[in-house]
């Protein structure tokens, strides 16, 4: 598939049949396609004046903005990996996950010049303005060639670093392109932050077709709702907590979105009358996802929900490019109507965590890839999903592992057992709860702990102090979350 192409290529390509169209904006200045291709070869030249070479790594530390998306093509162009830093991480989370990839410089934006200064003693530091420009050197990636680092939770409390090459970015384009039938013209409205997938690599997609990337620095629904009122977007992305702010704005306007293929995902994470709301509003159909880190936009993207009744049936199909099967606990595949774990190979997929070989050997059955989801096939083909087979927190887009929130909690010798569970939440979908077993610990000490220590959208909504005997150890001394989620109200009046 595209033998040799790379992802600065295909941008190359599209500058030369088009020079002048705009490739990036950010609403204060627009820059064309000949004009990123300019730019980002001088950045290049300057990271290998800058002692960068081919393969190392390069963090990045930054909101959103023209200048993070230059950087990313800039490791791209001559095959350095850009190590995306999740800015809502704490500084011990953020020195874990730079020292883990080790890389040759940590790039910050003045935003996050005193987080970085914390952080550099793992690796030296320099603002991103003061990259140093130089004429453009021929470009020297590969098509397999790694090029970017996103960060996923850890079922052990730790970050992983997922590994994503230049082949597969170019392969999840292509997969998104075919699924969403997205054109040339169709742009894209970069708010989520370039650390998750959502942010970069439909960025990446829509500038390696020649459309017009907005980027935005977060989420901000009047400016949303004016791009969509002048310009045509393929997918506008928006997580269950962002959909009904962004209605709201444009209902209250005079002016509806200009022409949208795609709005939303996950929707079987959202309220059903968010999904028809954002159906009506946006005169688009909801977009019946379901992917990872790992994984891209697929393996189950492949339809669309275009009306409130389809909303009955959220069962998954298969989307372009992607093998799924759906194995038993020895591997064996699944009759229809069998609950198995989704394994998944193809063009798409990751390379693997980096410097981490038990999780890699724990993550791939030969080179299929585990992802830990549990699903049943249908006789007429799709996919029903029937949950984790470890147990996840999705709050708002972002995953969490309880491993993450119970590690810091158990750090403190007054805490005896420490149990995080899910419980659901009109705005985030869902969000951790701590059940502890804690001796002269009070709420207000517990919250602090993880405060200091965990990004804010990990902390507890809620902290339920209980005996030992409340949480119903089996014996191996391990608590049954579910059951635990049925018993919070029981939990907390006792």
């Amino acid at each position: 598939m595209m033998a040799g192409a790379t992802i600065f290529g295909l941008i190359e390509t599209r500058a030369s049949a088009d020079p002048g169209a705009i490739a990036l904006d950010d609403g204060a200045v627009e820059l064309s396609y000949a004009d990123l291709v300019d730019r980002v070869g001088q950045i290049a030249a300057g990271l290998a004046a800058l002692g960068v070479a081919r393969g190392d790594r390069v963090a990045i530390l930054s909101e959103n903005s023209m200048r993070y998306t230059l950087l990313q093509l800039a490791c791209a162009r001559f095959g350095a990996i850009a190590a995306c830093q999740n800015w809502r991480l704490s500084v011990e989370e953020l020195k874990h996950c730079v020292s883990l990839v080790e890389p040759k410089l940590l790039f910050f934006s003045e935003r996050y010049r005193e987080v970085a200064g914390q952080i550099e003693p793992e690796c030296p530091a320099m603002s991103m303005a003061d990259i140093p420009l130089a004429d453009p050197l021929p470009a020297t990636a590969q098509t397999d060639d790694p090029w970017l680092i996103i960060y996923t939770s850890g079922t052990t409390g730790l970050p992983k670093a997922a590994v994503i090459s230049q082949r597969a970015e170019i392969a999840r384009m292509c997969t998104l392109r075919l699924d969403l039938g997205l054109e040339k013209s169709d742009g894209f409205i970069a708010w989520a932050p370039m650390f998750h997938m959502g942010g970069t690599e439909h960025t990446m997609a829509t500038l390696m077709a020649g459309g017009r990337a907005f980027i935005i620095d977060g989420y901000d629904p009047r400016r949303i709702a004016d791009i969509l009122a002048q310009h045509a977007i393929g997918w506008l992305l928006l997580v269950p907590s962002t959909i009904t702010p962004l209605v709201d704005v444009i209902r209250a306007g005079e002016t509806a979105p200009r022409s949208i293929k795609a709005v939303g995902c996950m929707a079987d994470l959202c309220p059903e009358v968010e999904v028809a709301a954002a159906i009506e509003t946006f005169g688009a159909p909801f977009l019946n996802s379901f992917g990872a880190t790992e994984t891209g936009l697929g393996p189950l993207s492949g339809n669309l929900v275009r009306t409130r009744s389809d909303t009955s049936d959220l069962s998954k199909d298969l989307s372009s490019l992607y093998e799924l099967r759906i194995a038993d606990e020895s591997g064996a595949p699944c009759g229809h109507g069998i609950v198995g774990e989704a394994l998944v190979r193809g063009p798409c997929l990751f390379d693997g965590y980096w410097n981490a070989d038990a999780a890699n050997a724990e993550a791939f059955r030969d080179d299929w890839f585990r992802m830990g989801d549990l699903f049943s096939q249908r006789p007429d083909g799709r996919f029903e999903y029937a949950g984790r087979s470890k147990y996840l927190i999705k709050s708002g887009g972002e995953n969490i592992y309880p491993a993450e929130i119970e590690r810091v909690l158990l750090s403190d010798p007054r805490v005896e057992q420490a149990v995080v569970v899910r419980q659901p939440d009109e705005r985030w979908g869902e969000v951790p709860v701590a059940i502890l077993v804690a001796s002269g610990m009070t709420e207000d000490e517990a919250h602090a702990m993880l405060e200091a220590r965990l990004a804010r959208y990990k902390l507890p909504r809620r902290y339920i102090f209980v005996k030992e005997r409340d949480l119903g150890l089996n014996v191996s001394g391990k608590a049954d979350r579910t059951a635990l989620e049925n018993r919070l109200e029981e939990l907390a009046g006792a």
